[in-house]
């Protein structure tokens, strides 16, 4: 088929007729690190040799290290692309792309799409591998799809059967266990104009608190800190998530620390489509991190695979030598500084229930098999028109085996404004993995702490 959709054929169709039992057999589960990687992508490439096999992806034992800014160097900066998208080829190229990203060129006729050679980079620590392998034996979903049973740390469901498994895959990756990030978002009006949000934010999973895990973390999945330190009129703005892991039990804990009311207050509106701040509207809470938090409102779909052009390996996004202004451009992203890869992706479709309301109506989701990070997703409105699209620029942090995000970005094609989230190029450092910290680090009181 011209649009390359592959309905997975590793599974049976018990697993397919089943919405809530998910663990597989010792059978299925012998394929990870096999016929599938440990991660439970297709190890072999694809038949017309544009996708090659995994070999081990671009790991911490390559030797390669990042700066001390915690930015990774560039392991392909000598790379040319192999080929352009623009609106001249656009249609011998349009079967790997989303319905957002064809937009993008009808709304942007001067946008352009950078494709270079397909290198798949991805890697997990090598203990992650047994953990995973334990998850598929394991791990179920609890009634509804809106939590898990018997899970571990990180990706439940390698051989997934069903749409929830693949979301619950992207919400559970592995981002490094502890991660701390100095960042910018930056809301871009239509004239190309922009002022910039500056955050730190911290994340860490229970598994890697200083005192490991205990039974208060029982239903904690990771628990995360956002404080905003410019501009003035938002400094001090901070943000604390408990996020659970069965949702059905227990909803998200979050706190806000308002600096202008200098308080504290518990903030169920973090969730679902509550306008997020610092983003000037363009960004439901949910929009972060691609997708978050609990998919309860929505039907899902799992539609197949299908090969899509992604953003990937997209070292440019951190080149210190440019400025904010030398990377956002009216409408878009300077091309110059994007790199896409042609990667397999699992293609969800989640519909809003007739009994729940989202300023999203539908969302497609194109979730990479290597990583299960959602890379691509169009956003629908209520009368079923493209509203917006997002992407996330994904790159290999290889001396830490943790595959994430530089930068994702939401455009709206109505309005022509987008937001930036995650570039760094002007601050002084970026990532520091692996630092210790106290759950008490991640309380309200600490919150309250913080502000003052």
């Amino acid at each position: 088929m011209k649009n390359q959709l592959l309905i997975a054929g590793i599974f049976s169709l018990s697993f397919l007729s089943s919405s809530v039992i998910a663990k597989v057999t010792p059978e299925e589960a012998q394929k990870l690190g096999t016929s599938l990687t440990p991660m439970g992508a297709e190890m072999a490439g694809n038949a017309a040799g544009t996708i090659p096999a995994w070999t081990g992806g671009l790991n911490s034992k390559s030797g390669m290290k990042s700066e001390d800014s915690g930015r990774p160097n560039n392991p392909f900066a000598d790379e040319k692309p192999k080929f352009v998208i623009d609106s001249s080829n656009l249609a011998q190229y349009k079967d790997n792309l989303s319905p957002g990203q064809l937009e993008m060129f009808k709304k942007y006729p001067n946008y352009k799409m950078p494709v270079y050679e397909t290198k798949r980079t991805s890697a997990y620590p090598s203990d992650m591998y047994d953990i995973i392998k334990k998850n598929a034996l394991n791990t179920e979903l609890v009634a509804g799809g809106n939590g898990l049973s018997n899970f571990d740390t990180s990706i439940p469901f390698p051989i997934p059967a069903t749409a929830l498994e693949v979301i619950w895959n992207h919400i559970t990756r592995y981002r490094g266990g502890s991660a701390e990030r100095q960042l910018t978002a930056i809301p871009v009006q239509a004239d190309g104009s922009f002022v910039e949000v500056k955050l730190n934010d911290q994340l860490v999973w229970p598994e890697f608190l200083a005192t490991g895990r205990e039974a208060e973390d029982d239903n904690v999945l990771f628990y995360y800190l956002q404080v905003i330190t410019a501009p003035s009129r938002l400094t001090g703005t901070a943000l604390l998530v408990h996020d659970t892991i069965d949702q059905v039990k227990e909803a998200r804990r979050a706190w806000v620390y308002n600096s202008g009311q200098r308080r504290v207050r518990r903030a169920p509106n973090v969730a679902y489509d509550g306008p997020a701040a610092g983003t000037d509207g363009l960004r439901t809470t949910d929009n972060y991190d691609m997708y978050n938090g609990a998919p309860d409102r929505y039907e899902w779909k799992l539609i197949g695979k299908k090969e899509v052009y992604m953003p990937y390996n997209s070292y440019k996004l951190m080149d210190t030598s440019a400025k904010y202004g030398d990377i956002v451009q009216e409408g878009h992203l300077n091309p110059d500084f994007l790199r896409y890869e042609l990667h397999r992706s699992w293609v969800l479709e989640a519909t809003v229930k007739d009994d729940a309301r989202h300023i999203y109506a539908k969302r497609v989701f194109y979730i990479d098999e290597d990583t299960w990070q959602a890379s691509i997703i169009d956003h629908y409105d209520g009368r079923g028109d493209l509203w917006r699209v997002s992407e996330a620029h994904n790159i290999m942090f290889y001396d830490v085996d943790t595959p994430w995000m530089v930068a994702e970005t939401l455009y709206d094609l109505n309005s022509g404004r987008y937001l930036v989230t995650g570039l760094s190029n002007e601050e002084p450092k970026f990532m520091t993995w692996g630092k210790k910290v106290d759950r008490r680090d991640f309380s309200s009181s600490a919150l309250r702490r913080l502000g003052r």
